[in-house]
Formats: structure tokens, C-alpha cells, sequence
């Protein structure tokens, strides 16, 4: 394949994603005129500090000190978050 030929491709992919990021805004934007949005459930948060705070340990001891730190502090965050909203949460 020649260069042209790459240049005509990759500028119909681009065209083609535009279109369909075009789409996608046009539904979403419909969606949230006619749907009203749910509150959080922010049990599902403090659920998820539980699960990140030892894969962040585990990162820091075993694989990347960086990536671990980062999964930390994910596992602090939404643990935060979910205590701080524990009169929200969802009965079961």
C-alpha cells in the first residue's frame, strides 16, 4: 500500500469515529432530558475501598510502587466516600 492509500484510511476511520461520537452525544443528551438520574448507591463505594486498598498493598510490595500507590489511594478515596455518605446507603 502506498502512503496515499494510508492517508485516505486513516482520515475515514477519524471521519467515521467523529460520526459516531457525534451520534452517541445526540442519544445522550435525549436520554438525560427524559430520564431522571438515580442517586448513588454509596455502599457500593465503600465496597469498592475494601477491594482496592489490599490490591493496592499487594501492587506496592509485588509489581510497581507507583501503580500501588495509585491503587491505594483509589481504595482510601472510595472508602472515604463511602463512609462519609453512610446515612445513604441503600437498605437491602
Amino acid at each position: 500500500m502506498e502512503l496515499n492509500e494510508w492517508i485516505v484510511i486513516s482520515a475515514l476511520i477519524i471521519i467515521a469515529m467523529v460520526i459516531i461520537g457525534l451520534i452517541l452525544a445526540v442519544i445522550l443528551l435525549k436520554q438525560k432530558k427524559e430520564v431522571r438520574f438515580r442517586e448513588s448507591n454509596y455502599q457500593v463505594f465503600f465496597v469498592l475501598g475494601i477491594m482496592w486498598m489490599p490490591i493496592g498493598i499487594v501492587f506496592i510490595m509485588l509489581i510497581n510502587l507507583v501503580i500501588g500507590i495509585a491503587f491505594l489511594g483509589l481504595g482510601v478515596s472510595y472508602l472515604a466516600i463511602g463512609l462519609a455518605h453512610r446515612d445513604k446507603w441503600k437498605k437491602q
